[in-house]
């Protein structure tokens, strides 16, 4: 059941992280946590989500906080690395901060900048890995499909685990998918799962090798977990730029899949400068352990954003809590 408006409210609490750079454009990630009968809990769908998007993310913070999670399958779970669209000479340093991580999941198609820039990080990245590291490419669905075929054979001699998300739509994933199958890159699917009316689409249009996995968009754990049963391909779990709280979310999302081919993108606390939890879930050894974070009462008071802010989270909150009382199967 969708616990009662004033039960979430009672416990929420809004912070504002300061981030080591910028990453999706901002420098700072806000979010609400509630505290449920299972522990504590996020909702932080980015601002320029609309509300019955958001609601999703509101759905998954209740999953989380107030249904147990699934039986973990694993204790650890192995991150990748995450680099931002930062300079090829900044590249060493964020690195830096994803220790024991085999794995780099690198931006790419930042706007306002080029291909030109996109090759000299992946190839700054490839230094710093070695030749057995794992590369992934993310494009955040921004290019076009004949840009992402022209990129994709700049940034083959670095040896990609895959490239994700390189076009918008379904149709583009499949003709791209098909014109790249012989140099064996594989394509992700991220936003045409998370943000689709059909998630399950990617996998029935053949035009995806994997997917992206993400708790908090796709209404929690346990839709999730459908969705990555019904796809019928392998899955990445990913985060959404979360605290320690959300981050826990996915680890309990990775810890329950039946296989788990692939290092996840759970490792990006380690962006932020500070963190809600007293034991942050940054990479140790290159995985986080699957846990529910303790949430220190004098973090959220350093962290507390500003009243105004607060009162727009929790008018967020109001307003995706009324979309969810019309229907929601938890």
């Amino acid at each position: 059941m969708l616990p009662e408006l004033a039960d979430l409210l009672a416990t929420a609490r809004v912070v504002s992280l300061p981030m080591t750079t910028r990453f999706r454009g901002i420098t700072v990630r806000e979010a609400v946590l509630f505290e449920g009968p299972e522990g504590w809990t996020e909702f932080s769908p980015f601002v320029e989500y609309d509300d019955e998007e958001a609601s999703a993310w509101l759905h998954a913070a209740v999953d989380f906080g107030w249904r147990a999670v699934p039986e973990p399958l694993r204790r650890r779970i192995p991150v990748n690395a995450t680099v931002p669209a930062v300079p090829a000479e900044d590249v060493a340093a964020v690195l830096a901060r994803f220790p024991g991580a085999r794995t780099a999941k690198v931006k790419v198609a930042e706007r306002g900048q080029t291909l030109a820039d996109d090759v000299a990080r992946v190839r700054a990245v490839r230094e710093a890995l070695g030749p057995e590291g794992r590369i992934r490419v993310d494009a955040n669905a921004l290019w076009n499909l004949d840009e992402a075929e022209h990129a994709i054979h700049s940034l083959a001699p670095f040896d990609l685990e895959y490239v994700e998300q390189p076009c918008a739509t379904v149709d583009e994933l499949a003709e791209l998918r098909r014109r790249v199958h012989y140099m064996d890159i594989p394509i992700a699917a991220d936003e045409s799962v998370r943000k689709a009316a059909d998630p399950l689409a990617v996998a029935e249009a053949g035009a995806a090798d994997l997917i992206v996995v993400k708790a908090q968009p796709l209404g929690g754990i346990h839709a999730a977990q459908r969705i990555v049963a019904a796809a019928g391909l392998p899955a990445v779990v990913s985060s959404a730029l979360d605290t320690s709280v959300g981050i826990a979310m996915g680890a309990h999302l990775a810890a329950a899949l039946p296989e788990l081919d692939f290092d996840c993108g759970l490792g990006t606390v380690a962006l932020f400068v500070d963190d809600v939890a007293d034991e942050p879930l940054v990479p140790v050894d290159g995985s986080i352990p699957v846990v529910r974070p303790t949430v220190s009462a004098s973090r959220l008071d350093t962290l507390r954003a500003d009243d105004e802010r607060s009162e727009w989270w929790l008018d967020r909150v109001r307003r995706c809590h009324r979309i969810l009382e019309h229907g929601v199967a938890l």
